[in-house]
Parts: structure tokens; C-alpha cells; sequence
């Protein structure tokens, strides 16, 4: 019996998890609450405060779990398109929506914009592995800032044709161009050895 209420009570913290990151990504903080997490989670909103504690703790969980667990696993040459293509399938293939959850959250309070922060700069350090130019980390940010520009034009904007482009061609594009950004990214935008499949990143 004891074995039993550990799972549901794991079942449980993980629905709550995967409502809670569904709803900020579609949502951000502040518009998503309590509330409305408990019920795509069919649990209680006591339970939620009983496995959390808070909203924000929550929240941090769920950031945790999506954009520090891609960082973790994720070869550095391969994160760009990793995050990029993650945000472009806006949570149709079940992936990591972390990103979403950052554009969708931006411009909540302090503490939620210095854990949006935080991850960005993960990110960041990670990128600017991939060049060995003295501006590697400016060249990062500025990479970082292209994917959440894109994003932002196509998961909070809307921005048409970009809005509803085939996330294949996307990729392509970008990762075309940022060769010569990020010298150790595969311009094709494959998870392959790193070398530059059409020369762009030459020179």
C-alpha cells in the first residue's frame, strides 16, 4: 500500500509538472494560475502546494526540468538546432518547451526574470564553445538572441509566413547563416560531425 501511494503521489507531481509547463509555455507566469494548473492536471490545488510549495517554485521546477536537462544532455553543437526546433514544434512533438516558457514569461517579476536570466546565460556559455574567436561569448549572445527572436516572431506574434513555416526549412535557413557565427555549428543544421556542409562557415 505504501509503494502504491509513492507512485501516485510521483503520477501526481509529474502531471502537475507537465500542466504547469503547458500552460506557461501557452500562457507565461503570470496569466497562468493555480488554479487552472490543477485542473489540466486533474489534482488538487492543495497538492500542488504540498509537492511545491508555491507558484514559483513551480515554476522553477519546470524551468529546471526543461531547459537544464536539454544543457545537460544536449552536445554543444547541437543545442542551437535542439532549442530552435523544439520551439518551432511548439510542444506538438512532446519535446522540451523551456524557451516558450521563457518568451511567454518575460517581464514577470524580479525572481522570474533573473531564473529566465539565468538559463539564458547557460545557454550562452554553452555556444560560446562553439567559437574560438576572443568575442566567443558576444558571439553566443548574439546567437541566443537570434533563436528568441525567432521565437518571438513566431510563437508570441504570430508573424506570418514565419509563423507557419515547416520547421525543417527553418532550421536549414538559420543554421545556414549562423555558420559563420558560431564556427563549430553545423551549417545544415544535422546533428553531425560539426563540419560545414556547404562551405559557409569558411573563411
Amino acid at each position: 500500500m505504501r509503494a502504491h501511494h509513492r507512485r501516485s503521489a510521483r503520477d501526481t507531481r509529474l502531471r502537475l509538472l507537465d500542466a504547469a509547463s503547458e500552460l506557461f509555455a501557452e500562457r507565461g507566469y503570470e496569466r497562468t494560475t493555480v488554479r487552472d494548473i490543477a485542473a489540466r492536471a486533474g489534482a488538487n490545488q492543495a497538492l500542488l502546494f504540498r509537492y511545491f510549495g508555491s507558484k514559483k517554485a513551480l515554476f522553477g521546477e519546470v524551468m529546471a526540468r526543461g531547459g537544464q536537462e536539454q544543457l545537460r544532455t544536449t552536445p554543444a553543437g547541437q543545442l542551437f538546432d535542439v532549442a530552435l526546433r523544439g520551439m518551432l514544434a511548439g510542444g506538438r512533438t512532446g519535446g522540451d518547451r523551456s524557451l516558450e516558457v521563457c518568451l511567454r514569461s518575460i517581464g514577470g517579476s524580479d525572481e522570474i526574470a533573473d531564473a529566465l536570466r539565468g538559463l539564458g546565460e547557460e545557454y550562452a556559455e554553452v555556444l560560446a564553445t562553439l567559437s574560438p574567436s576572443d568575442n566567443g561569448p558576444l558571439r553566443a549572445d548574439l546567437a541566443l538572441s537570434w533563436l528568441l527572436g525567432i521565437g518571438l516572431m513566431r510563437v508570441v506574434v504570430g508573424k506570418e509566413p514565419l509563423a507557419s513555416a515547416d520547421p525543417d526549412t527553418v532550421s536549414a535557413l538559420v543554421a545556414g547563416a549562423l555558420g559563420n557565427l558560431l564556427e563549430g555549428l553545423p551549417v545544415d543544421g544535422s546533428a553531425g560531425d560539426g563540419s560545414a556542409g556547404d562551405g559557409s562557415a569558411e573563411g
